[in-house]
């Protein structure tokens, strides 16, 4: 997995990192005949740099994404910047 995170940061290939809903990408990595997927979203309110934040893993089994893993990622985004943001309110 982190070879292929490695990867996928100097080639920018898409066949390990995509866009799949929303603010939601998908980090794709194969290893010994299992489909690994990490779900991940972007940061990009600071100006000096971008953060890319892992939401969780598991193996994918089928065709598509299920969408109960997308929603959960969503959720974790969202408690993410709401968090972020109760921070910076001072609260």
């Amino acid at each position: 997995m982190f070879y292929n995170i490695d990867l996928a940061e100097q080639t920018h290939d898409p066949k390990l990192f995509k866009k799949l809903q929303g603010e939601i990408w998908e980090f794709r990595s194969k290893y010994l005949g299992n489909q690994n997927r990490l779900l991940a979203f972007w940061d990009k309110t600071e100006k000096t740099e971008t953060i890319v934040l892992a939401t969780h893993g598991f193996v994918k089994k089928d065709q598509k994404v299920p969408q109960k893993e997308i929603d959960k990622a969503e959720r974790i985004r969202q408690q993410y910047f709401g968090k972020k943001k109760r921070d910076s309110n001072g609260n």
